[in-house]
């Protein structure tokens, strides 16, 4: 998985989504998804400094508009970066900004099992709500699924594996249309998520059709 602070030379999905957070450009779930990445991950949020001193360069100072380079970025991130928060109980696993988007706290959240040690709460009108907390049990995979549109997921607690890699507490992880996967949960622990989607998810393995009434346009 790459991190805002890798040595790759193009921008990444993260980068993409850090600078269009630090223009102002995300819709509400995905700016409170970001500012949860941003508390989670003190490099980021050194990132996201950099990319709005260097936008603010950009329109000072140049005549013409050049495109940001990675590199400029990185060479100004990973100063003065303050230790990440602590995790004191329940409540605390969910960031202040996904906190407020939720608009409860961990231990007021009104689960609804999915599938077996599977627990979504779907925020906002559950009819047309694009985010979703989602609780999955230590070890425990989500069938394996395709997107029609694109998804992005902040874990907030534990861990989980798929195609594309591992992510940790504070990683996000990005989906589409082009990724099949079926995201584990590490055996160490429970993992909580945030995630963010502009399309539905459609099952792809061979219990999918089954199930595919829980996960489906019309769940």
């Amino acid at each position: 998985m790459q991190t805002a602070g890798s040595a790759d030379e193009t921008f990444s999905p993260l980068d993409d989504l850090l600078a269009r957070y630090a223009a102002g450009t995300l819709d509400p779930a995905l700016h409170a998804l970001v500012e949860g990445h941003l508390e989670l991950k003190p490099a980021s949020r050194a990132f996201v400094r950099a990319l709005e001193s260097l936008e603010a360069d950009r329109v000072l100072d140049l005549p013409e508009p050049l495109p940001l380079s990675r590199d400029a970025c990185l060479a100004r991130i990973f100063s003065d970066v303050p230790p990440p928060p602590r995790v004191r109980g329940p409540a605390s696993r969910l960031p202040a900004a996904v906190r407020r988007f939720v608009g409860s706290d961990f231990n007021d959240i009104n689960w609804r099992s999915r599938l077996p040690g599977v627990k979504e709460f779907r925020i906002g009108n559950p009819d047309d709500a694009n985010a979703s907390l989602f609780w999955i049990d230590a070890g425990r995979s989500i069938p394996s699924h395709t997107h029609d549109g694109a998804e992005t997921t902040l874990v907030l607690h534990g861990a989980f594996s798929d195609v594309a890699g591992h992510y940790d507490r504070g990683d996000i992880a990005f989906a589409d249309s082009d990724v099949d996967h079926r995201p584990r949960v590490d055996k160490s622990g429970d993992c909580l998520c945030f995630a963010v989607t502009d399309g539905h998810l459609h099952l792809t393995g061979p219990i999918g059709r089954i199930v595919d009434r829980f996960f489906g346009p019309g769940r």
